[in-house]
């Protein structure tokens, strides 16, 4: 049954668009969690921008109802939503929430932190994702308090309390847990939580479908292409659950992801071997990923942004 419900989301014409509303309205979350496969259950976000609207709510909350206590990943970006998480996890199943895990160091993984850590689970994230909240976590938590006014009530920076370096390995009722950081690509500290048994990754930023990636100032492209063939790629997932967007397979994050990046690196060298500049390099074509949303947003800085990059390779 669950196989078959994911076969028709995959099997459906693309619904993650900025124009559909809140499909939850009876929450703070923009989605009511969905089993993807037995036990394992996200919430899925709008592929929009963060507003008021969808409170932040524009990445997946995942969480493994493991048969000995929960596994949540991403904190969500305020209080409100991981509080709202959480009253879905305790209507589906009395175990208690163990163990939350953030993908990064971004305000959508982070900033719900605050609840969880008054509710004293332990929160795991990759050393630089650590590092990216000390440094910017105030930062982040002020972005994020102006676009949800009082929807940010409650919210404050709880960092981590458990970090590591490569990988973490866990054992929780009947599943194995890989939390991975594969390498370089989005952004500082990214991981990927794979489920071996179950051939299912709960992939992060790592991995885009149903809208454009951002390229960051810290996101250099051709180590993120480096790391999709090196770590991420060899894991042949059956599953993935994208960090934003409906949950689908490895073809159609590798053709939304790396093959977009791939793609946009070689319009942007061949603009520099025709020697043109970076006012011209923001609107080399990127016509075929046009249906993607937030396309208006950040096509023209994901080029610019390449273009910078490869300027003096």
């Amino acid at each position: 049954m669950h196989i078959l419900r994911l076969f028709l989301l995959l099997a459906t014409p693309v619904l993650g668009s900025e124009d559909i509303p809140d499909q939850y309205p009876g929450s703070p979350l923009y989605s009511k969690p969905v089993e993807v496969i037995p036990h394992v259950w996200s919430a899925i976000g709008a592929t929009a921008p963060p507003t008021y609207e969808n409170a932040g709510h524009n990445n997946n909350l995942s969480f493994i109802v493991t048969g000995d206590g929960v596994v949540v990943v991403n904190g969500g970006a305020a209080y409100v939503l991981a509080e709202a998480l959480h009253a879905e996890i305790k209507a589906i199943t009395d175990q208690p929430v163990k163990l939350v895990i953030n993908e990064n160091g971004q305000g959508h993984a982070m900033l719900g932190n605050s609840y969880w850590a008054e509710q004293g689970v332990p929160i795991l994230a990759h050393v630089d994702a650590a590092h990216e909240i000390e440094e910017r976590g105030n930062r982040i938590l002020e972005s994020m308090q102006r676009y949800n006014r009082d929807k940010a009530k409650g919210t404050f920076v709880a960092p981590p309390t458990q970090t590591f370096e490569e990988n973490h390995s866990l054992q929780m009722g009947d599943f194995q847990i890989e939390v991975l950081h594969l390498g370089p690509a989005h952004g500082p500290g990214d991981v990927q939580v794979w489920l071996p048994e179950q051939s299912l990754v709960i992939a992060g930023d790592m991995a885009f479908h149903q809208r454009m990636l951002p390229i960051f100032e810290d996101t250099i492209v051709y180590d993120w292409i480096e790391t999709w063939d090196t770590g991420f790629e060899p894991l042949n997932a059956t599953y993935v659950i994208p960090g934003h967007g409906t949950p689908t397979n490895m073809a159609q994050v590798r053709r939304y992801t790396r093959d977009y990046l791939v793609y946009l690196r070689e319009k942007v060298g061949a603009h520099l071997e025709e020697g043109g500049d970076l006012a011209d390099a923001y609107y080399v074509d990127q016509s075929p990923y046009a249906h993607l949303d937030t396309f208006e947003e950040l096509a023209t800085r994901n080029a610019g942004r390449v273009y910078e990059q490869m300027e003096f390779e």
